[in-house]
């Protein structure tokens, strides 16, 4: 257990109360943070509870009045805990990521009362901060390149895709979605491993990424973590996710509370430490996919039907009370600032449909930014979990699929197209592969692996499969992107990877995907897929089309060839090139270099290599 101790006498505690500061860059997107002094306690105490019985929120309005954001604050025990390990103290914050240059005007209501931050009651005024004002000016941002600041909030618009606010720009993402321990880090205060087989992590691998200048705490922890960020970033991808709370999962091994099993007393030094890498992945140009919770410990009701008993380690059973409800709150008040992220109801989620919905509209409720909310369930689960959930029938925007890797294209495209006719298009992503015991492979060579990932049906893949199938499976579909998970058998597995240089080739091919979008400026958000237009009208995994009618195809070509293209709805002259999804680069020329459109036209052959996979451009 820590141990921190803070002489403060009662007349300097008096003498403190009631200063604010605002800190951090004060620009556009950047985070900013109002610091409060307010009444001293423990992260331990219970009468009061400094996380139930107080609640600090913080409503910053924007000169104009055309923007105003209501944000719940928190503990924050000396202010430096990420440093200083302290369990107790007199600062209080709330952040503010300002998304228009100018003067922010803030009024502070702080009251106390049993319970109070997860309830509707009034409250007891906390003298003299409740109502205390100030305002600030924010600069324009100075951010260029992968940063998020650059760009803006990621936020959904009622499409399939989300857009950044600031640039305008629509979001694909390719990244990790293993390993789900990526927290159960051993520099972060008080985590501990609870199984033998799932040990915490050095991320030692990636140590030799951490460049200087970038953030660590405690006199040099968490340069493997920061480290492993960098390489991802470096590889071009954008996207990583992690479990914030797994006791009584496969890992046994995260949660934010000062102990596995308290769920109303949160651990100040640790998530100031997980904030530190949070901010350092906005600022690398990752989107953070924070995963709430495991099927193990969300009351496992497969099925929807309640099992005798209730899991232990599940938040109120499943349903949204007190313990869920402040878990929701902490994670919102202390990193929802971030500019890209979603928020996910749960991995393999088995919450009744009214549990998930009450549980989004808490989390939409309480987010002042109203980022994305998805579901992941199991794959034979989807057709009876998702329907009740599209439309307005929830507050979600979005799924996140787990699927067999050679199904991408087909699961993506029914929810995208069910959510679609539903009235509130989802943005869906590929985001865990099956087989469970293999997902994405290692590649050839690492740790002596031959590079055939062997089912335990006896059918054989390789990473190339997974580019074809999954990567490109899914964005043909409309698919928002992939993460890519390891399974549990190969090397660097879900549970245990700390080396995500063991995947270098699959993170290579996800960013020669994105690049293409972004290079050749297609506007896949105004497109949709168009397989009979290929002769694949049962949507096999054959040729895939994506289309903006009339003005732009894309033909995808798994196993290589050609393919005929159905123009007859079209009129005038197309180009057609072809790019190369295994290295990247220019466009090509094939064998046919222009069509009319008016009817069935050839594409041609590719420039080489006709057996590999290949991406056909038909533009007018």
């Amino acid at each position: 257990m820590r141990v921190f101790t803070l002489l403060l006498t009662v007349a300097a505690m008096e003498a403190a109360a009631g200063d604010a500061t605002v800190t951090g860059e004060l620009k556009q997107w950047h985070k900013v943070t109002l610091t409060l002094d307010g009444p001293f306690v423990r992260e331990r105490d219970n009468d009061p509870n400094p996380f139930t019985d107080y609640r600090l929120t913080v409503t910053f309005t924007h000169e104009s009045g055309s923007r105003r954001y209501v944000v719940p604050g928190y503990f924050a025990a000396d202010g430096d805990a990420a440093n200083t390990s302290a369990d107790a103290g007199n600062k209080w914050r709330a952040h503010l990521s300002p998304d228009k240059p100018g003067r922010w005007h803030y009024v502070v209501s702080f009251v106390k009362g049993k319970h109070v931050a997860i309830t509707d009651a009034q409250g007891e005024a906390v003298k003299p901060l409740h109502g205390l004002e100030g305002s600030f000016t924010v600069a324009p941002t100075d951010k260029t390149g992968r940063d998020f600041r650059a760009k803006g909030r990621l936020q959904y618009v009622g499409k399939h895709y989300l857009r950044f606010a600031g640039s305008g720009e629509y979001f694909l993402k390719a990244g990790a979605d293993a390993p789900e321990t990526l927290l159960a880090y051993a520099d972060f205060d008080g985590t501990e491993a609870h199984k033998k087989n799932a040990p915490l992590k050095t991320w030692a691998p990636h140590i030799r990424d951490w460049r200087a200048g970038d953030p660590t705490w405690k006199d040099g922890r968490g340069k493997g973590l920061i480290g492993a960020l960098n390489y991802l970033a470096g590889k071009g991808c954008n996207a990583f996710s992690f479990l914030t709370y797994n006791a009584g999962g496969d890992g046994d091994n995260v949660w934010p509370f000062v102990e596995r099993d308290d769920k109303l007393h949160y651990d100040c030094s640790k998530l100031d430490q997980w904030g530190i890498v949070f901010n350092h992945a906005t600022a690398r140009g990752l989107y953070l996919h924070f995963k709430l919770q495991e099927n193990e410990m969300d009351d496992d009701r497969r099925g929807h039907e309640a099992k005798p008993g209730r899991v232990p380690e599940s938040l109120d059973g499943g349903r949204l009370g007190p313990e869920r409800k402040l878990y929701c709150r902490e994670l919102i008040a202390r990193f929802a600032h971030n500019l890209a992220l979603n928020w996910n109801i749960g991995e393999e989620n088995t919450q009744s449909p009214g549990e998930i919905r009450d549980m989004a509209r808490y989390l939409h409720l309480t987010d002042p930014y109203k980022h994305h909310i998805v579901i992941h369930t199991f794959p034979n689960q989807q057709d009876k979990v998702y329907p009740p959930l599209l439309g307005e029938r929830s507050h979600l925007t979005g799924a996140s699929l787990q699927n067999g890797w050679s199904q991408a294209h087909q699961r993506v495209l029914k929810w995208v197209t069910e959510s679609a006719r539903a009235g509130k298009p989802w943005v869906v992503a590929n985001d865990e592969q099956n087989p469970a015991e293999l997902g994405v492979p290692p590649d050839p060579g690492y740790e002596g692996f031959d590079g055939k990932a062997v089912g335990n049906d006896g059918k054989a893949y390789t990473l190339h499969d997974i580019r074809k199938l999954c990567l490109w499976g899914a964005l043909m579909a409309g698919g928002a992107g992939v993460e890519y998970y390891f399974g549990y058998k190969l090397p660097q597995n879900d549970l245990l990877c700390e080396d995500w240089r063991s995947r270098d080739k699959s993170w290579d091919y996800g960013r020669i995907a994105l690049e293409f979008f972004t290079a050749n400026k297609i506007p896949f958000w105004d497109m949709t897929s168009a397989n009979t237009l290929v002769g694949n009208a049962e949507n096999k995994n054959t040729r895939f089309c994506f289309a903006k009618p009339g003005e732009l195809y894309l033909v995808y070509l798994p196993n290589g060839g050609t393919a005929e293209l159905a123009l007859s709805a079209a009129n005038g002259k197309f180009t057609v090139k072809w790019f190369n999804p295994r290295i990247g680069g220019a466009l090509q020329d094939g064998t046919v270099r222009s069509v009319i459109a008016g009817g069935t036209v050839s594409l041609g052959q590719p420039p080489c290599d006709p057996t590999e996979d290949w991406l056909v451009i038909a533009q007018k």
